[in-house]
């Protein structure tokens, strides 16, 4: 950690890298959700080529949007923002490949304050039940909101190596090799096409009972986030852009208003078996980006997604919460944290334009399987119908 006094709060500040491990104190749960108490931290990049010519101020207003100009100006001039270790003038002009580091008071997104349970521990693998919402590792705004952050901090479990991925809002079976070496071997497997992936999702309406094989290519747009299905014409005279996707769905049942489908992804694209639900007409009945199409009255469906996953397999027991200090676990308890007064999130302790309703989906990862190893996970509790 880096320790100096900064100018403009006139205060002594512990700087953060990616080098400080979460603490099991990081975390405050508040109203179902699991918040980490900001920090500062020290984000570092290289100007790239594009960026050269730009005053520093100019280069991050026009960057990196989410604060203002007059934040900028302050962060040069209290030296918050650095070139290469030192203080620049808010006139500096950038070059290529230098050093930038902005100093920030960090406030990481919350999750759905549900346990990261342990499943199995094996000498060099470990499986888990990821809740839904929580990242499997930093990326964007989050840091130690991500299973491989929570599991170091309160499993004390370290290092871990993702061997395949969930989207942050897909909950279910995660498995992490413990060595750099078996996590190639694994992803040697999966490369090679030997591992079986299900999954199990709720969908709108009655699923067709026979087994329906979607072979459809997939195309992310990564400016909108999700994924789209291309269909090849007849004549075959345009080209497809997006990847080839192949999924099984088979019905394990149905109540006449949703349907529990089993998925079985051949392939690995983005948001497949999401978007490959919705080509065949019955998405998954939480899904809000790709129920667009359909018309959804949401009262009618039962539990809301994030209810479901605290209900799940996943759900913390009823005496976790009281693991963690009883104060940053009581729901209205009033929470410590350092305000800092150049923070454009503070006093808050989520993010500006965090969204408070998000859900987690019904979509579950329940079993891997390779040439010689199996691992699953228990059902949430929204794969059963009332």
């Amino acid at each position: 950690m880096k320790r100096r006094r900064d100018e403009a709060a006139e205060m002594e500040i512990v700087w953060q890298t990616p080098a400080n491990p979460p603490e099991r104190l990081d975390y405050i749960f508040r109203n179902g959700k699991r918040h980490v108490r900001p920090y500062y931290f020290e984000f570092i990049s290289h100007v790239k080529n594009r960026w050269a010519g730009k005053t520093i101020v100019d280069l991050f207003t026009e960057e990196f949007k989410g604060r203002p100009y007059d934040y900028y100006v302050n962060a040069v001039q209290s030296g918050r923002i650095q070139v290469d270790g030192e203080m620049v003038p808010v006139s500096y002009i950038v070059q290529s490949s230098q050093k930038i580091s902005h100093f920030v008071h960090r406030h990481e997104p919350p999750v759905l304050a549900l346990d990261v349970s342990v499943l199995q521990k094996e000498p060099d693998v470990l499986t888990i039940c990821k809740p839904a919402s929580v990242p499997v590792h930093p990326c964007g705004q989050y840091r130690k909101n991500t299973v491989v952050g929570i599991l170091q901090a309160e499993h004390g479990l370290a290092p871990l190596f993702p061997i395949h991925r969930l989207d942050r809002l897909v909950s279910g079976l995660l498995i992490l090799a413990r060595s750099a070496s078996k996590a190639d071997s694994f992803r040697q497997q999966i490369e090679a096409g030997m591992v079986q992936k299900q999954y199990i999702a709720k969908v709108t309406g009655v699923f067709p009972d026979d087994e329906q094989v979607v072979n459809v290519n997939v195309n992310y747009n990564a400016r909108e986030g999700r994924s789209t299905v291309e269909v090849g014409n007849c004549c075959g005279n345009t080209p497809l852009k997006g990847k080839s996707a192949c999924t099984k769905f088979t019905r394990i049942s149905t109540n006449g208003t949703h349907s529990i489908v089993l998925c079985e992804p051949i392939t690995g694209r983005t948001h497949q078996i999401r978007v490959h639900l919705q080509y065949t007409g019955h998405p998954i009945a939480n899904d809000m980006l790709y129920l667009s199409e359909f018309a959804v009255d949401r009262s009618t469906k039962g539990l809301s997604a994030d209810r479901a996953a605290a209900n799940s397999g996943c759900s913390l027991p009823s005496s976790s919460p009281k693991s963690c200090v009883d104060e940053y676990c009581d729901d209205n308890s009033t929470v410590d944290f350092s305000i800092d007064p150049m923070c454009t999130n503070c006093p808050n302790l989520a993010p500006k334009g965090y969204d408070e309703d998000e859900e987690g989906l019904w979509l579950h990862c329940v079993r891997y399987s390779g040439p010689d190893w199996v691992y699953e996970c228990p059902h949430p509790e929204w794969a059963s119908h009332d």
